[in-house]
């Protein structure tokens, strides 16, 4: 997870893969990176909450120029209240046609970008979306939100040697194409797949999900290209459990 300038997809299906964003915001916090959170689904408060169980307060981080927090539940009604000709990362909310992300991405840009003044010097920076699928079900279609991961893997990663992580989900419905487009253009784009998935078995108090990790290689030949392993896990307070398909501790 330390390597640079990699974009990583974080996929939840038929469960709660926010304890995947809560451990990179914090891993990335912890590394002393530059951080950006376009926070689309939970308010700044639950993050925080999550945060100093995890042993980091965004609060503090926030205060102190690591972090920088585009709330959009807070954000998508402001929008609406200012003069139309003032500037808003979620601008798209008032066109008729929703798709141009680019106040976003500007956003994103100016948040990251790096500077040769007198503030701390940050490690790389690091964007994070918590969730990309909020977009679609604002109207915004699936090219222009793979055209903004695009932009921002293209200046965070590749031009400031960055790292970007996304969250999207997996509806596992197969009219659902928006959806399906989006999963699989991200899934072509991503060096890493994180993807949590619940038990085909039902509720289980001892096991809360599987996750499927996919390392993706597309420089290497084709037998070498992808490498995948499966863990099951456990959510608990302040930390996750992972353990081998059938080796809960429960179990044995």
């Amino acid at each position: 997870m330390s390597v640079q300038g990699k974009l990583t997809l974080l996929c939840d299906a038929k469960t709660d893969g926010s304890f995947l964003v809560h451990h990179f915001l914090s891993f990335y916090l912890k590394a002393n990176c530059k951080v950006c959170l376009v926070a689309l689904i939970q308010s700044f408060s639950h993050y925080n909450i999550v945060g100093q169980k995890l042993g980091v307060s965004l609060t503090a981080a926030r205060e102190r120029g690591q972090l920088v927090v585009l709330e959009g539940l807070k954000s998508g009604v402001d929008v609406f209240f200012r003069p139309r000709e003032e500037p808003h990362p979620l601008q798209f909310l008032r066109e008729a046609n929703a798709g141009d992300l680019q106040p976003l991405y500007a956003f994103v840009r100016d948040a990251l970008q790096p500077v040769d003044s007198g503030e701390a010097a940050w490690r790389c920076p690091v964007l994070l979306v918590d969730d990309l699928s909020v977009l679609l079900s604002l109207g915004v279609g699936p090219v222009a939100v793979l055209d903004f991961v695009h932009y921002c893997r293209a200046t965070v990663c590749q031009e400031w040697k960055g790292n970007v992580v996304c969250l999207v989900h997996d509806s596992g419905d197969t009219e659902d194409e928006e959806s399906d487009v989006l999963l699989n253009g991200l899934s072509h784009q991503s060096h890493l797949i994180l993807r949590a998935e619940g038990l085909a078995t039902g509720f289980c108090k001892d096991v809360h999900g599987q996750l499927r990790i996919l390392w993706r290689r597309p420089l290497q030949p084709t037998t070498h290209r992808d490498r995948s392993l499966t863990y099951q896990y456990k959510i608990q307070d302040k930390s996750v459990s992972f353990f081998a398909k059938g080796m809960s501790p429960a179990v044995l």
